[in-house]
């Protein structure tokens, strides 16, 4: 649950650019997996072929992906079409069962040199859990994207109660932080002005490696090591763990930008109890002041889970209120979806039209408190990272609207003059 759902596109209306086409449902980690299938498929020379790399946070983005797979059949009836990700690790038999389908790979196997390629198995997918490393892809960016991600960790050792995502990434591994630097070097090198750390369970990185090094150690290498780099981001931690060395880069290394996104779920002790979560509400509250004491610029987004079972009135009303005493910007909304083999699945269900009523007030807070953040931005000068025509992210992940011509991947900065609720506005600029 901690990273934003990417929209899937269909590879008929993006056209045949390229010989393979990647479908990515869920996270920015699966984002940056496409990438690497892309790369791998194009040395192994494959053709005509489109990948769907799934996701399994959720059933909705089950069934969406086996509804795109249907699609891709009917309008490219002579590709093959191969299903990986998170889904295809959990329940291979199900989409092995499509007709659509030609093959079924584990997220073990689907950036390795050969995969794609024709061999006499349809489903090849192994024991996730007896992984132990996690290869460092070496991809140049993301198609089409702004900025680069960098694969730093996989998997999650916890067991959190609705998740089902240990089951398709395994076990928490980590990349060496070596093979990280040579990464982020190379993209800052490539032109990168922001690259953006990721994994399953990011501030894990290092329990497995010699000496358990922390995330922060990693930040603090890497900003000493690649002083060129302009601009290095995180994507959603863990609220229970945040060590030191991070703590001292938020609060001395203006590099590091100042936004968190924190996996919360709930603001309710006795929910997120029965989430198996590693924190309680205090010591969320607890966090966000100390960062906020650290960086007084920074800002917070964080998911949270509208109607997870047993979840009462009052429960929920906590969970609501933490939006606004966390002083919570960007939320992720999830209604509670029900996967099956999870602890949660068994537990006394709240009923459905309740759960869509709370995931709108959820969403209601959450549109409140960004246009709280926004009135504070107002008279602000911000750097912002150009995604694509007249639209920009600042450090501190507000979307910035602007006009006139910037190269997509420049750093732009401004005052802000203005916002329409969702975004900053710069009635003026200038290129960085």
């Amino acid at each position: 649950m901690g990273e934003r759902a990417q929209r899937a596109t269909s590879p008929a209306a993006r056209g045949r650019s390229e010989s393979v086409d990647v479908v990515t449902f869920g996270c920015r980690l699966n984002a940056y997996e496409s990438e690497a299938i892309r790369q791998q498929a194009a040395a192994d020379g494959i053709s005509d072929a489109v990948v769907f790399n799934t996701c399994a946070v959720t059933g909705e983005a089950v069934r969406q992906a086996r509804q795109a797979i249907r699609k891709a059949r009917r309008e490219r009836p002579g590709a093959r079409l191969i299903v990986t990700g998170c889904a295809a690790q959990i329940d291979p038999a199900a989409f092995a069962a499509m007709p659509e389908v030609d093959l079924v790979l584990g997220n073990a196997e689907k950036a390795a040199p050969g995969a794609l390629l024709e061999t006499e198995a349809r489903v090849r997918v192994n024991d996730i859990m007896s992984v132990r490393e996690t290869a460092g892809h070496l991809i140049g960016g993301l198609k089409e994207r702004a900025r680069a991600y960098v694969e730093i960790q996989n998997g999650c050792d916890h067991r959190c109660t609705f998740c089902i995502i240990p089951y398709g990434r395994g076990n928490s591994r980590s990349v060496p932080a070596g093979t990280v630097v040579e990464q982020v070097r190379a993209l800052a090198a490539a032109g990168y002005a922001e690259v953006v750390l990721t994994g399953v369970d990011l501030t894990s990185w290092g329990a497995d490696l010699p000496a358990a090094p922390t995330l922060g150690q990693l930040v603090a290498r890497i900003l000493k090591l690649v002083p060129e780099l302009k601009r290095l981001r995180l994507s959603s931690i863990d609220a229970a763990e945040i060590d030191a060395d991070l703590m001292r880069c938020l609060a001395e290394e203006p590099r590091l930008a100042p936004y968190l996104h924190l996996s919360l779920q709930a603001g309710d002790d006795l929910v997120l109890k029965r989430m198996k979560r590693r924190h309680l509400r205090a010591d969320a509250l607890t966090l966000v002041a100390a960062v906020r004491a650290a960086r007084p610029d920074v800002a917070f987004g964080a998911d949270l889970i509208a109607g997870f079972p047993t979840e009462s009135d009052e429960a929920f009303e906590n969970t609501l209120r933490l939006v606004e005493e966390a002083g919570l910007s960007f939320l992720h909304v999830f209604p509670y979806s029900p996967r099956p083999g999870t602890p949660a699945a068994r537990m006394p269900p709240v009923p459905g039209k309740t759960i869509k009523a709370r995931a709108a007030r959820l969403r209601a807070a959450g549109e409140a408190a960004l246009a709280r953040h926004l009135d504070r931005q107002v008279g602000r000068r911000v750097s912002a990272l150009v995604e694509r025509e007249g639209l920009a992210r600042a450090e501190d992940f507000t979307e910035v609207a602007f006009t006139g011509d910037a190269r997509p991947g420049s750093l732009i900065a401004g005052v802000v003059a203005g916002h329409d609720g969702k975004r900053a506005r710069l009635d003026a600029w200038e290129t960085l």
